[in-house]
């Protein structure tokens, strides 16, 4: 076992970027929004190669093949028109595809229910039916993308509640992106602020699960206290 960072200081950056970055919408400064979109996920892959206890593990592997997808898909989706916005989706569905991997792999602990898959198809179709008319070519790619989507948050269930909340926070992330981006005369108070809001949220509460449990099995003391301070001892944490 290596020595591993607390979850708190690990977790930091992360929180000081979100914050910045959500100051940032809610003040309506686009320069330090697009300067800050970028440094999310690095922000949040570094927490989890900090905090987690062995580096050679298949939850670093899919955790951070997910963010390091997530990162692309923030780069590629502050491109214009439709071409940045595919590329932006098909990153994020190689993003939930590694989610759905660490889902159903090492973080498993239960089996998937059946009432979650049935949200999911009914969450899938009631999207499809609201935007299909106004999807035009995009039809075909957004609807596999739901799936995927949604794929992960069931998935997401077999796992702790932590990490199921997280992927359902993702959901409704993405949900009120594409009801934006599609859906006319759909409107939300501060609706950019809250997209934003529940994809941190989403992806930071997922990684704290993983972080979590991969403490848990390691026999650390203080793994279901993951904000506890960092000013206390733990043998071979900082």
């Amino acid at each position: 076992m290596r020595p591993t960072f607390r979850p708190l200081p690990a977790f930091t950056p992360f929180i000081v970027v979100t914050v910045v970055h959500l100051v940032a919408i809610a003040v309506g400064s686009p320069g330090l929004v697009g300067a800050t979109k970028p440094l999310l996920m690095p922000a949040l892959l570094v927490a989890l190669v900090l905090a987690l206890p062995e580096r050679r593990s298949p939850l670093l592997l899919w955790g951070g093949l997910a963010l390091v997808f997530s990162w692309l898909g923030d780069v590629l989706l502050q491109n214009p028109g439709d071409i940045g916005f595919l590329l932006g989706m098909g990153a994020f569905g190689l993003a939930h595809l590694a989610y759905i991997a660490l889902y159903l792999g090492p973080m498993r602990t239960r089996r998937v229910p059946a009432w979650g898959v049935i949200l999911a198809v009914v969450w899938w179709a009631s999207m499809v039916a609201a935007l299909a008319l106004w999807l035009g070519g995009l039809l075909v790619p957004v609807a596999v993308y739901g799936l995927v989507l949604g794929a992960a948050a069931v998935c997401a269930l077999a796992t702790r509640p932590l990490v199921a909340v997280g992927a359902a926070v993702f959901l409704v992330s993405d949900t009120l992106l594409a009801l934006d981006r599609f859906l006319p005369g759909f409107s939300v108070l501060e609706l950019d602020l809250a997209i934003m809001l529940a994809y941190c949220l989403g992806q930071g509460l997922i990684i704290a699960g993983v972080v979590t449990i991969a403490r848990r099995r390691a026999g650390f003391a203080n793994a279901g206290q993951l904000w506890a301070t960092a000013l206390e001892s733990e043998p071979g944490s900082i």
